[in-house]
Parts: C-alpha cells; structure tokens; sequence
C-alpha cells in the first residue's frame, strides 16, 4: 500500500513539476519529494487522529496548486465525474461568477438578466454565508457547487457592500442561460451591441444582430458601441471569433506559455461585419479576461476606441489535466497579451477617452481586480522611474491613473437614461463618423 500511496504521489508531483522547483537552500525537485515523503509518513504515522492516506494526498495536492495562483486548483474524483457529466434538466443556477481571495468569496460579477443580476448583488460584494454556513474554507469550486441547486429553490446568502454591515440576501435559482448577445438602435442611426458573455452562440448572434440593425436603420448606420462592461469572460474560441468579426486583417492575441517554443499568434480572417464603420467599445472594471481580449485587440488594431474606467486585469489560461482515478487539476499554463505584447495581468487596458459612472452612490462598494487576488500572476511589463508606460506601447492605449481604482457600474444601469458612459460613447460615435465621412454602407 504505501509503494502505491509513493507511485501517485510522485505521478502528481510530476504533473506540476514547476511547483517543485529547486529552493533556496539549493535542493533539487527529487530531494524535496523525499522531504515530503518524510513529513508524509509523521502525519500517517503520529497524527492524534488516524488520517486516510487518499485525504492527505488531495490535501497536498490541493495547498500545492492553492500557492500558485488564484485560479490553480484541485478537482477530486467526485467533483470531476460532476464536471464530465451533462448537465441537468432541473439544475438551477444564481448567474453569479465568482472567485477566492484570501479565503473569502467575492463576487466578479453577476450575469446580464440573472437571479443574481435582479437581487442587486454586484461586483465586490463579499458572501460570508450559503445558507448560513460560512464559506471561509471552501474551494471555488466547492462554493459554485453549494450556489447551484434544483430549480426554483432558493438561497440564502450573507454578504456585505464594502465597508457596510452583512446582509441577509435570498435568491431563487433559476433554469437561467445567458444571452450573449443584445442589439437595439441609438439616437436614430447608431448600433448599440451588447456582449455579456461568450459562449459557441455568440458569433453568428452577433452576425445576426449588426445585419438586423442595418435593416432597422434602413441602412443608414453609421456606426456602433459595442459594450463589455461587466463581461467576466467566457469561452476563448468564441472570444477571438467576435474580435476576428470586427478586424479585417492582423493580429488578434497572442498566447504565451512557460516554453518558449510555446508562443502562438492567432491572426484575423478576411471580412469586417461593420464594414469600416467606426466602434466605440465601453469597458470597466467588470470587463474580464476574454472581454478584455477583444478589447484589447479593437484597440491594438485601432479599430476601437476604448471608453470607461480600467478593465479587470486577467488574462491568464486555465487547462484541466485529469491524474487517472485521482480526480484532476485546474493549472494556469498559459496567459494571453495584446496583439503588440501589451500584458493584460495584474494591470487590464487603459481606455482611450476615461468616463466614470455617474451614479458613484450605487458602488461604493466598488469592483476587484485580477491584482488584488491572492497569489495574483505578476505583470512582467517594464515600468519607467515615472510611471509613463514603456516606448512600445502605442501612443492610442495610454495609461490612466485616475481610472485604475474606478468602480464599475451596476449591470441594472447599464444601457439606461442615467449612464453617462453610454451617452458619451453616443457623442464620440458621431464625431468619429463625421472625420471618417464615410457614406452609409
């Protein structure tokens, strides 16, 4: 038995050799597994309380992955199997995207039209509770886990706003899937494009919704405000098929793994679904990983201008690798950067043209950023003595300090008379379409 508890410990540590990696005292990766294999067998062996060997092994895993970063984790045999499996009929869901900092879970942000979106939870809000068990030593995944349910039950969460006292919070759950993808028409002849996720339909609905605001228009568009406000992401193909919708020709992302034979330029494809017209893109501290993508390459292409506070700052590529019969683990192996090498992690976009939300009121509690995590992946970007952002970042991506700390605006307020962003992208949308003098596609 312990020949085999050896054989998948040194199968896992192998898996994520990087993380055994030699020390400052100068031992190599095999001689600190033999160091663990000693403090192994204290535990099996003088522990006050017999501890099964399976659980000591997971537990190593687990706090192994936990410091490396935010998003590392281990997924056990059972959690695994769930994750295979196709999802249920009756499986409800909150529309809540959420993450571990220090040992607390904070909300990223709450899903367009969502339970959650509805009973005002919004970004940084802080769940103490799940049904008034604390939440304190769960993992992410156990947490996702304890927010879903049977549809139509509810949920009861303690969370706080900022510095306010908790609150009690009860949520139905709902049979909720996101609509990507919204259109309506702007002051007459301007497209509005909301994207609040990306998932395998949101490409041909954005396809389908710049066709039908042209008919709606009687083609008399001249030009649209793509908003990714409080977009945490979603899937990376669907990502770079939107972005590749809007760019003619060049670069969209590059990907960078730890090899570095690993680096791949993925490039857009012939066409442009605006056909030239002019984008303004709405960003904010919600904007996330994925959404920032996009955004980052409409800006790099200078097919966008970006308009809003600081995105989030994420930019990191998760793979889940199964351990056979052990369950799996989530590791970061790769981040993405703009097309002209920008880094997204830990510092997100700057936007060309800073417009806050007015109603400031309504976030006091604020939004969290991919830095603020713990165990955060470092932005290598060389930073000048005065703060101005390296040579080769192209002089339409400045940086902006006033907008790295802005709160982001509520998902409910987005779109609505009172959002300032949007009636400035509006008035930016129109100057830029009487310089291009373009005629009417």
């Amino acid at each position: 038995m312990q020949r085999a508890v050896a054989a998948i410990v040194l199968g896992a540590f192998l898996a994520v050799g990087a993380a055994w990696a030699q020390v400052k005292s100068g031992k190599g990766g095999y001689e600190q597994l033999t160091l663990f294999n000693e403090a192994f067998e204290r535990i099996r062996q003088d522990a006050v309380e017999p501890v099964a060997e399976g659980k000591l092994i997971g537990a190593a895993i687990a706090g192994m992955l936990a410091g490396l970063d935010a998003r590392s984790a281990y997924i056990s045999e059972s959690a695994f199997r769930a994750l295979q499996a196709p999802a249920k009929e009756d499986a409800g869901t909150l529309g809540l995207v959420v993450t571990i900092e220090n040992g607390q879970l904070k909300v990223i942000s709450p899903q367009d039209g969502s339970p959650s979106a509805l009973a005002g939870i919004g970004p940084g809000d802080v769940i103490f509770a799940i049904d008034k068990e604390p939440v304190y030593d769960l993992t992410l995944a156990e947490a996702e886990r304890k927010l879903r349910g049977p549809v139509g039950s509810e949920v009861k969460l303690t969370l706080r706003r900022g510095a306010g006292k908790p609150v009690d919070l009860t949520v139905k759950r709902e049979a909720y899937k996101l609509q990507a993808v919204t259109a309506r028409v702007e002051a007459g002849n301007i497209g509005y494009l909301r994207i609040a996720g990306f998932d395998a339909a949101t490409q041909p609905a954005l396809a389908g919704a710049v066709q039908d605001l042209r008919q709606r228009t009687g083609g008399k568009l001249i030009g649209i405000i793509i908003d990714l406000r409080n977009n945490p992401g979603g899937v990376f193909e669907s990502a770079v098929a939107v972005a590749d919708a809007f760019i003619d020709q060049g670069d969209i992302v590059v990907v960078k793994g730890r090899k570095p034979n690993s680096l791949k330029r993925i490039s857009a494809t012939p066409g442009d679904l605006a056909r030239g017209m002019p984008l303004v893109v709405l960003v904010n501290g919600g904007t996330a990983r994925e959404a920032e993508l996009v955004a980052g390459a409409l800006q790099d292409n200078r097919r966008g201008v970006l308009l809003g506070t600081q995105t989030f700052g994420e930019s990191s590529l998760e793979s889940v690798i199964p351990l056979p019969g052990n369950g799996a683990i989530r590791l970061t192996t790769s981040r993405f950067t703009t097309p002209t090498g920008r880094q997204v992690q830990g510092k997100g976009l700057s936007p060309d043209l800073v417009v806050m939300p007015l109603k400031l009121e309504k976030l006091a509690h604020g939004g969290r950023r991919e830095a603020d995590l713990r165990g955060a992946l470092k932005n290598t970007d060389p930073i000048a003595p005065d703060g101005k952002p390296p040579a080769n970042v192209p002089t339409s991506a400045p940086v902006s300090a006033p907008a790295q700390k802005a709160p982001s605006v509520a998902t409910g307020d987005m779109g609505s008379a009172d959002d300032e962003q949007l009636s400035q992208a509006t008035d930016v949308l129109r100057g830029l379409a009487l310089v291009t003098n373009r005629p009417a596609p």
